[in-house]
């Protein structure tokens, strides 16, 4: 039998072995259940998800552990259902896919990865190199260009990015471009400055098509568990994040803090990468994702 993405993953894949040998226990008792507070909590669930669970499973009186795991399954799983997690991509205008996020997420990296998705699916994208904060960075994502075959609209360092990225509109019009990728700084949340001119490449972007872009992504290291919670809350107050991508989770990743992006900021998980090669990029299916999570117990 074939593994799954997330199977193939040795920190989630661990995880849900665990989970299994706590579900074989026949009894519901204090001890499985402060064995299964502990499991939640390192799988980066959050103490607040993670005592609301525990809570819900005293109140029912569960007391097997088929029932449990029937109960965990469902309860997670509501938690990702309702939300739309397909890309708003249309044929028939350009779209602009905006990739936001703190230094060190790996965006630039998963704007070429994206890039080369999407060609695979027959769009045909272009690249705006609107981090013009570092030298290194326009650098970098034009070898990204490179290496997947798609042109990147860039200036010289300390260039305005809202002139970047209408430039770049302007040049996607005229080679008859429908995806425009944009890569922006790697801003801290806490620096205003930058934050603002997240919202001015927005609002170039609505100024010059008529309309907003299609997606606005956040990028979030996986490996930063719970930590990421305050960065995803300062960018989506400024400019309406439409998904989250989950980086580097091939790495000490856990899975758990899908949850909470889910839940607490009602978006939907979009992207998720495990590597640095160009196929190592997927579209997130909450339904694969919840399988392995929460695994059916094998006797």
């Amino acid at each position: 039998m074939e593994l799954s993405f997330w199977d193939r993953l040795p920190k989630i894949k661990g995880f849900a072995e665990r989970l299994q040998n706590i579900l074989k226990f026949s009894r519901v008792d204090d001890n499985l259940l402060d064995e299964l507070e502990m499991e939640f909590i390192q799988s980066d669930l959050g103490l607040e998800l993670t005592n609301e669970i525990i809570s819900e499973i005293r109140k029912r009186k569960i007391t097997n552990t088929p029932e449990l795991r029937d109960f965990l399954f469902n309860y997670l799983k509501a938690i990702l259902e309702n939300l739309d997690y397909r890309l708003d991509l249309l044929e028939d205008r350009l779209n602009v896919v905006v990739f936001i996020g703190v230094n060190g997420t790996g965006k630039t990296s998963t704007v070429g990865k994206f890039a080369y998705y999407l060609k695979g699916l027959g769009y045909s994208p272009i690249i705006a190199a609107a981090d013009t904060f570092r030298a290194a960075a326009i650098d970098q994502v034009k070898i990204w260009g490179e290496r997947v075959g798609v042109e990147v609209i860039a200036q010289k360092e300390g260039a305005d990015p809202g002139a970047v990225v209408f430039n770049a509109i302007e040049a996607a019009r005229a080679r008859n471009k429908n995806v425009l990728l944009v890569d922006t700084a790697g801003r801290m949340h806490t620096k205003s400055n930058l934050i603002e001119e997240l919202k001015k490449i927005n609002r170039v972007v609505e100024r010059t098509l008529g309309y907003g872009p299609s997606e606005n992504l956040i990028v979030i290291d996986a490996t930063l568990g719970q930590n990421v919670i305050r960065q995803v809350e300062t960018f989506h107050n400024a400019v309406n994040l439409t998904g989250a991508v989950l980086t580097k989770l091939d790495g000490t990743a856990k899975g758990g803090v899908i949850f909470n992006v889910v839940r607490r900021f009602n978006i939907p998980v979009k992207l998720v990468t495990i590597g640095e090669g160009v196929e190592d990029l997927k579209v997130f299916d909450p339904n694969e994702f919840i399988e392995s999570f929460i695994p059916e117990v094998k006797v």
